[in-house]
């Protein structure tokens, strides 16, 4: 198989009281296992059509690809952004923060309001934007729509029911409200520092 599901830097319970075990359980092992498998089938049925030179169904095929790949690629960055131990962001993070937002506290509610805001299921993400050279806040739709390729994802939050139905049920404002609390700002200190330096050259060459 080509992709496989991660393992968690940590136990299901080590969340609560903010993400109950039962919800990480079945969102990392049922949900996510989900999104590897499909992943794996649509690679499987491109090598497949590609043997017999007939692409009838790629135009599915590449859909599939896309959600189940999206999904796939969203909960591994998802869950190295949780910790059960969460400061603040420090250092070039935070300055960055400040600098492209005007404070942490404007970055939060802006992130927060972009997460509460979103039509149906997707997720809400600080990005940095490899054209622009600057960070961004977007809304992602699904698991693949409304993210431009030159965007690379620093914090993701995932606002599908399935990741906290079974402890906030529809009120989503106090879930974005717990995320605060478990967020891994050394694991996004060191995607930003991992792409900001290099990235606008890499993508205009």
């Amino acid at each position: 198989m080509t992709y496989q599901l991660p393992e968690l830097n940590y136990g299901y319970s080590a969340l609560e009281p903010h993400i109950s075990a039962r919800i990480m359980e079945l969102h990392h092992s049922k949900h996510h296992q989900a999104y590897v498998t499909g992943a794996n089938a649509a690679l499987e049925a491109m090598e497949k059509a590609r043997s017999e030179d007939n692409f009838a169904t790629l135009p599915k095929l590449q859909k599939d690809l896309a959600f189940n790949l999206g999904g796939h690629v969203n909960h591994s960055i998802f869950w190295k952004n949780l910790s059960p131990s969460s400061s603040a962001p420090e250092g070039d993070l935070a300055a960055a923060i400040t600098e492209y937002f005007g404070s942490f506290e404007a970055f939060k509610n802006h992130f927060s309001a972009a997460a509460i805001g979103i039509q149906g299921s997707g997720w809400a993400y600080l990005a940095w934007d490899a054209l622009g050279n600057r960070m961004i806040i977007g809304q992602l739709y699904d698991q693949q729509g409304n993210l431009a390729m030159g965007n690379i994802p620093l914090l993701m939050l995932d606002m599908w029911e399935h990741a906290f139905y079974l402890d906030y049920q529809n009120v989503k404002a106090d879930y974005v409200k717990a995320f605060w609390n478990i967020i891994s700002w050394e694991d996004v200190a060191n995607r930003f520092g991992s792409v900001s330096v290099h990235s606008k050259s890499l993508l205009l060459g």
